[in-house]
């Protein structure tokens, strides 16, 4: 009988204790994880061969009233003391930022032997593939299903479920703040400002809404997804971001009219050229299931060679839905379930090529304000002839003559490139007030 190895005998002596876990962070997030563990205690011992157990905490306010019994916990004032802690197994890291604490105890969580379990997606897209090598040559498991979309279980779904397939494109809404504000903005014909002061109000918005409204959340999260979709290195810097600051009200309005509606969505595709991966408003078709999905509702689409369409809908932040993904990752770890952090060993995730900005090809939106005045759609339509761009729809109903009124156009496909151009020459027509506004038109299923 051969020898049994020393990975499964320690594998079943460590069978016979609790999981010890560590949080750093007690926000949201962090109690949520606590009070989970504890009130669904019995739920987890059917699923899991072992307890997991609580054992050290740290977070910056110790006095807090959290409403947590935590009495019987360690207490670390510095969280970096949970990577090095006797007791604790797995670092769950929920301090967030892609650098300064969170990133130097993820490092030394994983040089001192210890799983990590994270919801930090700014953590992971700066320095998710060096961090998955790290752990990966240990012999341990960073998760972090909590990163993308909430309590959506979407990164194990592709990383397990659709692993046989050949994954041709991932996109979706992966930001709840910029969902909700979108969907206000068309339910009650309020402008953009109006909304985000409310939904700072209601706790949607932070009160400083920067890495939300301008897509840097939603970015983060793409750059994993890319990773997972295609086995490549996580490359933020690869991604083209805009956010919703610009979406006015008059924008929704025509969406609808013209059978759209806009949504800020993360894309990304593998094209012959490269790795498309872009964040921005767009408009999709109404009868799409990526424009059904509205509020604070994240929703993740994947389209795989075999399986085709996947699409998966949640709540993408919370106490609950976010704890429900932490534990989730936990519940691995206390299976021994480690698998690679993304789709493939991080010593092969190569580093692709950004696909070339302009190459893009699909139909576009155009807002343009003007004088009303004789000759002015006469010379756009000069100008998109001259670029051959062709129009598909035009709008122009205020009349006011002498005066501004909006002019809105939408395109035939054509490629990115030669609508940059219209815009340039746009902006030259003295009788065109303010940039044109553009947005790409996606035609989701």
């Amino acid at each position: 009988m051969a020898a049994e190895s020393a990975t499964s005998r320690k594998t079943k002596a460590g069978a016979d204790r609790p999981l010890r876990v560590g949080i750093a962070g007690l926000g949201t997030v962090g109690g949520g994880v606590v009070k989970l563990l504890t009130e669904n205690r019995d739920v987890l011992l059917q699923h899991c061969p072992r307890a997991i157990e609580v054992v050290a905490v740290s977070a910056r306010d110790r006095k807090k009233d959290r409403g947590l019994d935590l009495s019987q916990l360690d207490w670390c004032d510095d969280a970096l003391a949970l990577a090095s802690h006797p007791k604790v197994d797995v670092v769950v890291e929920l301090i967030g930022g892609s650098d300064g604490p969170a990133k130097a105890l993820v490092e030394a969580a994983i040089a001192n032997g210890k799983h990590v379990v994270t919801a930090n997606k700014a953590l992971l897209a700066h320095h998710g593939t060096a961090l998955a090598l790290a752990a990966e040559r240990a012999s341990l498991g960073l998760a972090y299903e909590a990163a993308v979309a909430g309590g959506i279980p979407v990164i194990k779904a592709m990383r397990e479920g659709l692993a046989a397939n050949r994954i041709e494109h991932v996109y979706g809404i992966l930001n709840g703040t910029c969902n909700y504000i979108l969907t206000q903005m068309r339910e009650t014909g309020r402008e953009f400002a109006d909304v985000l002061a409310e939904a700072q109000a209601l706790g949607y918005a932070e009160a400083d809404p920067s890495f939300d409204v301008d897509g840097i959340d939603a970015a983060h999260k793409l750059s994993i997804l890319t990773s997972v979709a295609f086995g490549c290195a996580v490359d933020f810097d690869g991604i083209r971001v805009s956010g919703i600051r610009n979406v006015s009200a008059m924008d929704i309005v025509y969406a609808e009219e013209l059978g759209y509606r806009i949504k800020l969505l993360g894309l990304s595709r593998l094209t012959e050229h490269g790795v498309e991966q872009r964040v921005h408003a767009c408009m999709v078709p109404q009868s799409s299931v990526i424009a059904k999905v509205d509020g604070v509702f994240n929703a993740v689409v994947t389209n795989g060679n075999f399986v085709g369409q996947n699409v998966a809908i949640g709540r993408g932040a919370g106490a609950g839905p976010t704890a429900s993904a932490v534990v989730s990752d936990l519940m691995d770890i206390a299976r021994d379930r480690i698998l690679p952090a993304f789709s493939a060993p991080a010593e092969t995730l190569r580093k692709l090529p950004s696909a070339p900005v302009g190459r893009r090809i699909g139909a576009f939106y155009l807002r343009l304000m003007v004088v009303d005045k004789p000759g002015v759609v006469a010379d756009i339509a000069a100008i998109m002839r001259d670029e051959h761009v062709s129009m598909e729809a035009m709008i122009q109903r205020a009349r006011q003559p002498g005066g501004p009124v909006p002019i809105v156009l939408t395109t035939h496909e054509t490629t990115e490139a030669a609508i940059a151009r219209v815009v340039v020459k746009l902006d030259q027509v003295e009788a065109i007030l303010e940039p044109a506004h553009v947005m790409p038109i996606e035609m989701l299923a």
